[in-house]
C-alpha cells in the first residue's frame, strides 16, 4: 500500500472528487481526516472508511474561516496524529456569470473558499512538516486554471492562484522535505458541482445539460468525462513515497482537454 502509516487531511472530502481521494488514500493505508462544511457528509465518508477497516475521523468547517482551519488540524492531530499529507480540495464554482455581472461578495466568496482556505492550512500544517522533514501538499486545482472559458472567472481565478501557491510553496519547502503539486482535472462529470455547472452553462447557450455536455466533451482527445476514481489515483500517487522527485508541478487528470 502506497500510503501506510500516512496521516492525511483532505478538505471538500464529503462528496465528490475529495470523497474518491479520501477513500483511496484510506484503501493505500492512510489515516483520514475528513474535513467539509456539511457534517452528515464528511460523517457518513469517515464511517465508510471504517466499515472497510480504515482509520479515519471527520471535522465539520468553513476553510475559508481562520478558526475552522486551525480546529481542522487540531482534530486531525488530537484523533489520529500530526498530517503528513494536505489535500486542499475543498470549493465551488461559484457564480455562472460573465464578469460584469459578478457581484464583489461572490467574487471574494470563491477566492476564499479556494484560496485562502489552502494558504490558511498550508500555513498551519508546514512547521510540523518541516520538523519531521517530509510532508505533502497536493491542492486541486482545475483545467480552467490553464485554459480560457466564459462565465467562470472567479474560479478560473482562483484556481490559477492555486497554481501560482504550489510553486511558491515548492520553491520555500523543497530543501526541508517537503513535496507540493497540484492536479488539474478535467470535467468529472458524475459530481454534483460539474452537473450543476452543465445546467447553468446550458441554459446560458440555450442548450439542454445533455448537449452542451456533448459539445465540450467532443474538444476532449479521449471524448469523454472524468471519474473522481481517476483523480483520486493520481492524487494517491502524488502523495506518495513514488512521487519522491516531484515537487512544483502540476498534472493534468483531464482526458486530453489542455497541454500546458
Amino acid at each position: 500500500m502506497m500510503l501506510q502509516g500516512k496521516i492525511a487531511v483532505v478538505t471538500g472530502g464529503g462528496r465528490g472528487i475529495g470523497r474518491a481521494i479520501a477513500l483511496r488514500f484510506a484503501a493505500e493505508g492512510a489515516a483520514v481526516l475528513v474535513a467539509a462544511r456539511t457534517e452528515s457528509e464528511v460523517r457518513s465518508v469517515a464511517a465508510e472508511i471504517e466499515k472497510a477497516g480504515g482509520r479515519a475521523a471527520w471535522v465539520a468547517g468553513d476553510v475559508s474561516r481562520e478558526a475552522d482551519c486551525a480546529h481542522i488540524v487540531s482534530v486531525a492531530e488530537n484523533r489520529l496524529g500530526v498530517a503528513g499529507i494536505l489535500v486542499n480540495n475543498a470549493g465551488d464554482y461559484g457564480p455562472v456569470k460573465p464578469i460584469e455581472e459578478i457581484a464583489a461578495e461572490e467574487w471574494d466568496r470563491v477566492i476564499a473558499v479556494h484560496l485562502r482556505g489552502a494558504f490558511l492550512l498550508t500555513r498551519l500544517v508546514l512547521p510540523a512538516m518541516y520538523a519531521r522533514g517530509s510532508g505533502v501538499i497536493l491542492n486541486i486545482s482545475s483545467v480552467s486554471a490553464k485554459a480560457a472559458y466564459p462565465w467562470g472567472a472567479a474560479y478560473a481565478a482562483a484556481k490559477a492562484g492555486l497554481l501560482s501557491l504550489t510553486r511558491t510553496t515548492a520553491a520555500e519547502s523543497a530543501r526541508r522535505g517537503v513535496r507540493a503539486n497540484a492536479i488539474c482535472p478535467g470535467p468529472v462529470t458524475e459530481t454534483k458541482m460539474s452537473q450543476e455547472l452543465g445546467i447553468a452553462i446550458g441554459a446560458r447557450l440555450g442548450m439542454t445539460p445533455e448537449a452542451e455536455l456533448a459539445q465540450f466533451l467532443e474538444g476532449i482527445l479521449q471524448g469523454r468525462g472524468l471519474t473522481a476514481a481517476e483523480i483520486a489515483a493520481a492524487a494517491a500517487f502524488l502523495a506518495s513515497d513514488q512521487a519522491s522527485a516531484i515537487t512544483g508541478q502540476s498534472l493534468n487528470v483531464d482526458g486530453g482537454a489542455v497541454f500546458c
